[in-house]
């Protein structure tokens, strides 16, 4: 029966696409802003925020003047972030989760206050593991990020109220669940699809959030110093992007309709499996594998060769996309991208994987190059995070079902920091508007005079 349903669809395909098209000169003629992006690239304005800046060009007049990226996180530097914390031999991730939600660094007391926080708040309902995420696995981990966030609405005493002292304890249980239903989610995927043993680890209290994924994930818990340290760089830098990256922008326009956090929050994880978004790191990891596999990357003149095929359609996903190579924003450089391959490098040492790490930095610098060759001498283009962080998961031993979902475990305390801003400051309904371009208006005819 439902393959006679699927049949009978295939004869309605044709409708679908003509009655679904729109052409693209009427963008032009509607001065519709595709993508919300103005014809010189920069985003449309569409509000405010004081949590994150996406700094990666200056404009004169109409052009837009190449700059080395930036990134603020409540206005400091990441960059000084970073080195701040490393410095000082302490992970990263709680600190900055405090800062973004909170919009100040905490003092020393109040560090370990919010880390109790957290530490108090990983472990999942009675029956939440069992009945959400064993009975019910996924082949996709995302999906059970979605479900299991909706769940937890049900396990919450007072749900739907927007009050702040509410809003910031949701976002902090949250934050501290994701870890363990991300490591539980894979679990259950690897055993059940996979078919591989099944290890529920209980979250550590004493445990970063970094060393407590990586305890979750590996069958035998163990990770040096040296990979916390780099998996805990990576949610920093993953942490925030702006008010105007597609996950953040879509937390507004659920927040801004006076929904649940839950609901709220679910959808933002919709948005980064997205391929064009979270999901990225993906292609850069599927590129890498096809080059290996397809030519001798060690000799120089042999990759740039292959890049050559790549950019011209001819090899790989034919799409001409180097993955890993530009962003919307940056322009000369990627901030993120330059933290991680500062981490990756030292990673690299640490596994005797040099030669890996070299196969990355090549791709970006004969991109660079090509770039150049082909569109001119100004032409700029940089590495971005996903280049890095396809290598650093690699080195790590995560498994890219995990790739995605990790981004969404840094993510997740930005996209709650712009949900309170968006309630506290905005509180009216984001509603565009979209022209109407139907040519031809059509009259209701009876069934029988169809």
């Amino acid at each position: 029966m439902e393959k006679n349903i699927y049949s009978k669809l295939d004869n309605f395909i044709d409708a679908i696409k003509k009655n679904n098209h729109i052409e693209m000169d009427l963008y032009d003629h509607h001065n519709v802003k595709r993508g919300l992006r103005n014809k010189n690239g920069t985003g449309v304005l569409v509000g405010l925020t004081k949590i994150g800046s996406v700094q990666g060009y200056t404009m004169d007049g109409d052009v837009k003047v190449p700059v080395d990226g930036k990134l603020l996180y409540r206005g400091i530097d990441l960059k000084s972030l970073v080195h701040g914390f490393q410095s000082e031999g302490r992970f990263g991730f709680e600190e900055t989760s405090f800062l973004l939600l909170f919009g100040y660094l905490p003092t020393a007391e109040e560090l370990d206050d919010f880390k109790g926080l957290l530490n108090e708040n990983r472990i999942l309902p009675s029956g939440f593991t069992e009945n959400m995420i064993l009975k019910i696995p996924s082949k996709d981990i995302m999906n059970k990020i979605q479900r299991s966030i909706l769940v937890l609405y049900s396990h919450d005493e007072d749900p739907d109220s927007i009050e702040l002292e509410n809003l910031i304890l949701q976002s902090i249980k949250l934050t501290a669940l994701m870890p363990t239903i991300i490591a539980y989610g894979y679990q259950a995927k690897s055993h059940y699809f996979d078919n591989k043993s099944l290890y529920i680890h209980t979250p550590v209290k004493s445990y970063s959030t970094a060393e407590n994924i990586l305890h979750m994930i590996r069958p035998d818990n163990k990770f040096t110093k040296t990979e916390a340290e780099t998996l805990d760089v990576l949610l920093v830098i993953h942490a925030e992007h702006g008010g105007g990256n597609n996950s953040a922008f879509a937390t507004n326009v659920i927040s801004s309709t006076g929904t649940d956090t839950y609901s709220a929050i679910s959808a933002a994880v919709g948005s980064l499996k997205g391929p064009k978004h979270g999901g990225a790191n993906i292609c850069v990891a599927n590129m890498i594998k096809d080059i290996q596999e397809n030519c001798d990357y060690k000799d120089k003149e042999e990759l740039r060769k292959y890049l050559i095929k790549i950019m011209d359609k001819k090899a790989f996903d034919k799409t001409g996309l180097v993955y890993g190579m530009g962003h919307a924003v940056y322009t000369k450089s990627d901030p993120r991208a330059v933290l991680l391959k500062e981490k990756a490098y030292e990673l690299a040492l640490e596994k005797d994987e040099l030669d890996e790490f070299e196969l990355y930095s090549n791709i970006e610098s004969m991109t660079k190059e090509l770039f150049i060759e082909r569109k001119g001498p100004n032409a700029v283009i940089s590495a971005n995070t996903d280049l890095y962080s396809g290598l650093v998961y690699q080195m790590l031993n995560i498994p890219k079902d995990l790739y995605t979902p990790l981004f969404a475990a840094a993510r997740i305390i930005g996209w709650c920091a712009h949900r309170v801003e968006q309630i506290l400051s905005d509180p009216k309904i984001l509603r565009p508007a979209y022209a109407f371009v139907k040519k031809d208006n059509l009259d209701y005819r009876k069934l029988d005079d169809r």
